[in-house]
């Protein structure tokens, strides 16, 4: 419980002021990097999966068009998609239990996170708002 309230609380500190700023979600496919700011400020950086050869994961600056705390890709045999942030079309930003593969593209297309960093990010444009969150895709 006392990690639970530490985290938290920590969470919250990086949060300057819900209505004061913007969330940019920065995505190097290059690097296969997911770095986090709020305003000017980076508060994350997270191992990610893109598109792994024969899926392109799409480059550019999106906003989020919807957000699922559970999503199942019906394209995929329904696999699950948590903390899902859609920001094209069929790709989102979402958790993944195949962690193992986290730093190197191994999705069809969609941007992995570790489970518990797509949940940290979903909380965050949850605070932030959609209208207030920009997803960028770089080579």
């Amino acid at each position: 419980m006392r990690s639970f309230i530490l985290a938290a609380a920590a969470f919250l500190f990086l949060i300057p002021s819900a209505h004061a700023s913007t969330v940019t979600v920065r995505v190097s496919k290059s690097e296969q990097l997911m770095r986090v700011y709020v305003g000017e400020r980076q508060v994350y950086s997270w191992k990610v999966s893109t598109g792994a050869k024969g899926y392109k994961t799409p480059l550019g600056s999106y906003s989020v068009k919807r957000m699922h705390t559970m999503w199942h890709s019906r394209k995929y045999g329904n696999a699950p998609m948590p903390h899902a942030l859609f920001f094209t079309e069929g790709w989102a930003v979402h958790g993944t239990t195949s962690v193992a593969a986290l730093g190197r593209p191994a999705s069809h297309g969609c941007v992995r996170l570790a489970p518990a960093n797509a949940k940290t990010l979903f909380r965050l444009v949850s605070t932030y708002g959609r209208a207030q969150t920009r997803i960028v895709v770089t080579g």
